[in-house]
């Protein structure tokens, strides 16, 4: 089923099970709908959900508060049986524009090694 890029509407899951929103995802486009089709379907996709999580944050420029709404949270599992959580976000993805979240570890390792 080919979905046009620009697409919209309810996704209609075939492993609801899986899914740990509160509300049916809404697909914004062609590449969301892809990635919810991926997540439904993959066997390693533990649970996912789509625009859960609400992260505040001062807008660096303005300062003022605002939410940023990851488009995917998904928890898999590895070759190895352990389980991984990560936030998705298509919209850079579809923009062509990096997307990189920076832990603690990677902000401050200063090259030493523990």
């Amino acid at each position: 089923m080919t979905i046009p890029k620009f697409a919209r509407g309810k996704f209609a899951f075939k492993n609801k099970e899986k899914y740990v929103g509160l509300k049916t995802p809404t697909y914004r486009s062609g590449w969301e709908h892809a990635f919810m089709r991926l997540c439904d379907e993959h066997p390693n996709v533990y649970k996912w959900a789509s625009e859960s999580i609400r992260i505040p944050y001062r807008h660096p420029l303005t300062g003022k508060y605002t939410i940023y709404v990851p488009d995917f949270f998904v928890v898999y599992i590895d070759k190895n049986g352990r389980k991984h959580a990560e936030l998705v976000d298509a919209y850079a993805r579809q923009h062509k524009i990096r997307f990189r979240v920076v832990s603690e570890e990677q902000l401050f390792h200063q090259g030493t090694r523990k």
